[in-house]
């Protein structure tokens, strides 16, 4: 059955169709056609945002708290070109949504009409596909494409820019349309002699490590995940974007690699001598200098993504293939190899990284001036929240000391801006993640720096009745900037510091003039019942202003550029890795 109506209506009743509940946005002329039949639908709820940067990180927060695609609408020009961060990031961190944008009419594209820009070319690079609809009759089929390509295979950004005239014009609505996507085709299932060859490799390496991604998350694979370890023994390290895809508190956890990594994880991949890399890039942050990473390892390598296998690292053993599918496989795979008596002995191996663990366990300094340490708040914040909550961050030092201090027992329960370290991801991906799910406790932990750049959706919060809560960790500083300007710029503070003497702005002000309830914390004994006083109040956003001190470090670190063997446990110590070869 079809029926006939304005391309604007199809629209929406296509965003109805795919069960789109949620869509952040911002009107303006070119989309404003889109939102006279939106103001009557009794299915999508519209959340209007101050920013559409703000609306493109509150579709992310959404996804990744979901599961589900996340939709942001802006209109032409600066509205669609004010997404570009936000897309940029999803692409980067592989975070299923779908941009709506609005376009002039299509006799004016090319003229540099007003509020024209051409947001196709812009995001090509960015965005796993996009389209630009001139007719109206290819609005429905659209829809129905875009979400089927940014929810499956690797998820990612999509874009959909539609003509004004195109959302004015009349078209015959029918669903579910034909979708016309002919080279389409993800690898989900992944090749039964690829997984025989890795699990022969895995049951003949001495020194193994599981090196889990973001994509072992996505793929809903944990629970795979960790038969896989408890079947192999095998230890488990987890990116940033895995965070809780293995639960911290499990024995064979060695925490996460890289840049900020624990010593044993980096250790571990320094001094492995195979890794099983499952959902993951090889990104330089876990890497560092690519030509002196995991020296002595074998790769297997399996991706969702063909284009990932060996780009950074050649794959001795390629798998094309959803982790979950993959894993799963992989252990009926290992079964075999145990039950015809062939198994890893990984005793000497753990021998080695339990001494890295206990001898270089996480830790931090405290200061004698009775300033706050911004990791002690992490610690309460992780004891006193505990593990059944959403925790949301930024970029910089206090995204670190959140993946560092918080322990992580759920898949999915940080989420962070990973590959492109967006600063002022953090509260618009809160409110976004609280709306899609509703009855998790969700903490945004930013810094001073980053809620500087998009605070004005605790307005949007406060307005739509979102009760995040916010943790702000100001040392008055761009502080992850002044940590380098520190150990590489002789303490030379170039334009890092964001207060000078006064305290401007008065966070708590702040948020109480956005409706919010402020709080303020100075000292360390008054942590714990500032964190109680927030947890308290759930009909509000509550914003939490800790003042900590401006020389906390992160640590250990890998200078960016340098080899993992450099890793620095603090800022005069080195730890010393075991020779094994």
């Amino acid at each position: 059955m079809t029926e006939e109506m304005t391309g604007a209506q199809a629209l929406v009743r296509a965003l109805e169709q795919v069960g789109v509940d949620t869509v952040f946005g911002i009107p303006g002329g070119a989309i404003l056609p889109a939102y006279d039949p939106l103001y009557d639908s009794t299915k999508v709820r519209h959340v209007l945002v101050r920013h559409e940067q703000g609306a493109g990180h509150a579709a992310e927060g959404y996804a990744q708290a979901t599961g589900r695609v996340g939709v942001c609408m802006a209109t032409s020009g600066p509205g669609a070109t004010n997404l570009v961060t936000a897309i940029a990031d999803a692409y980067m961190d592989s975070v299923p949504i779908v941009a709506i944008t609005g376009q002039v009419a299509s006799p004016m594209i090319g003229t540099d009409a007003f509020q024209e820009a051409d947001i196709s070319g812009i995001t090509m690079p960015i965005t796993k596909h996009n389209f630009l609809v001139t007719s109206a009759d290819d609005i429905a089929r659209t829809i129905a494409e875009a979400f089927h390509i940014a929810g499956t295979g690797r998820p990612g950004p999509v874009l959909v820019d539609i003509a004004k005239d195109a959302l004015q014009s009349k078209t015959h609505f029918s669903w579910p349309p034909t979708m016309q996507l002919p080279g389409y085709r993800p690898v989900t299932r992944p090749h039964s002699k690829q997984i025989r060859e890795a699990a022969k490799l895995i049951v003949e390496a001495r020194r193994p490590v599981l090196y889990v991604g973001g994509g072992v998350h996505k793929a809903h694979a944990a629970a795979e995940l960790l038969e896989l370890a408890e079947l192999t023994g095998i230890p488990v390290i987890t990116t940033l974007m895995a965070r809780g895809t293995f639960p911290d508190s499990h024995t064979l956890h060695l925490g996460m690699p890289g840049m900020h990594g624990s010593v044993a994880a980096v250790g571990s991949l320094q001094k492995s001598d195979l890794l099983i890399a499952l959902g993951t890039r090889f990104d330089d942050r876990v890497t560092g200098r690519l030509a002196s990473f995991a020296p002595y390892a074998k790769i297997i390598h399996a991706d969702i993504d063909p284009a990932e296998i060996s780009k950074n690292r050649h794959a001795d053993v390629p798998i094309v293939g959803d982790a979950r599918e993959v894993i799963t496989d992989l252990i009926g795979a290992l079964r075999n190899e145990h039950n015809e008596g062939r198994k890893g002995d990984y005793a000497e191996w753990w021998r080695m990284l339990e001494a890295l663990r206990s001898t270089y366990p996480l830790g931090y300094e405290k200061f004698e001036d009775g300033s706050v340490a911004p990791q002690y708040v992490m610690e309460r914040l992780s004891t006193l929240v505990g593990p059944d909550a959403l925790y949301v961050a930024g970029v910089g030092q206090h995204q670190m000391w959140a993946s560092q201090f918080i322990g992580y027992e759920h898949p999915g329960s940080f989420i962070n801006s990973g590959g492109a370290g967006t600063m002022g991801f953090a509260v618009p991906a809160a409110m976004g993640a609280k709306m899609g799910r509703p009855d998790m406790t969700v903490w945004c932990i930013d810094g001073d720096g980053c809620f500087q750049m998009t605070n004005q959706e605790l307005a949007t919060c406060a307005l739509e009745g979102v009760p995040i809560k916010v943790a702000i960790i100001n040392n008055g500083n761009l502080g992850m900037v002044r940590q380098w300007q520190t150990l590489f710029y002789n303490e030379r503070y170039s334009h890092t510091n964001l207060q000078s003497v006064r305290r401007i702005p008065d966070f708590v002000k702040l948020a109480e003039a956005y409706g919010c309830v402020g709080l303020r914390c100075e000292r360390p004994e008054d942590v714990d019942a500032t964190i109680e006083k927030a947890m308290e109040i759930n009909d509000l956003p509550v914003v939490v202003d800790f003042v900590v001190h401006q020389d906390a470090m992160v640590w250990p670190m890998v200078a960016a550029g340098t080899s993992n063997d450099d890793i620095k446990y603090a800022r005069d110590m080195a730890p010393k890795w075991e020779n094994e070869e």
